[in-house]
C-alpha cells in the first residue's frame, strides 16, 4: 500500500513537534517512493534554503532506501552523480532524510532542513516513527 496524504501529513506533524521540542525551525518534506513530494510544511521563520534541503534529502533517501546522511561519502561516485543528474540534480546527500518503510519496503521518505544535520535527522526519524 502506498503512502497516503493522511499518513504524510501525520509524519510532517510529528517531525515539527520534535523540532519544537528542540527549539529549532525546520522545513519538512514527505515524499513517495519515487521521491515526489506528498506533503510539505515550513515552520514560521524557518530559513528559505531549508525548503530545498528538506526536499533534496527526502528524494535521495527514497531513491536509495537509506538515510541521506549515509550517502554523503558516496556522493562523488559516478553512479550516484549519474542518478542525481538524471533526477534533475535535486537530490541532496547530506544528513536529514530517512526512508519510510512499510512491511520492509520503501514507501517514501521524510526529509528535514533547517537545523544541524543531526537535528534534521532526529526530526525526520521522529516523523517516520509515527507511521
Amino acid at each position: 500500500m502506498p503512502l497516503t496524504l493522511q499518513e504524510a501529513n501525520r509524519i510532517a506533524a510529528a517531525a515539527i513537534a520534535h523540532a519544537e521540542s528542540l527549539g529549532i525551525l525546520i522545513c519538512v518534506s514527505v515524499s513517495d517512493a519515487g521521491g515526489r513530494l506528498v506533503a510539505f510544511q515550513r515552520m514560521d521563520g524557518a530559513i528559505w534554503a531549508a525548503v530545498y534541503g528538506s526536499q533534496g534529502k527526502a528524494a535521495a533517501s527514497a531513491a536509495f532506501g537509506r538515510p541521506s546522511g549515509d550517502l554523503t561519502e558516496r556522493a562523488d561516485h559516478p553512479t550516484f552523480r549519474g542518478i542525481a543528474a538524471a533526477d534533475g540534480g535535486r537530490m541532496i546527500f547530506g544528513q536529514g532524510g530517512v526512508p519510510i518503510l512499510r512491511d520492509g519496503r520503501v514507501i517514501g521518505a521524510c526529509g528535514v532542513g533547517g537545523g544541524t544535520g543531526e537535528e534534521d535527522e532526529d526530526c525526520a526519524r521522529a516523523g517516520a516513527a509515527c507511521l
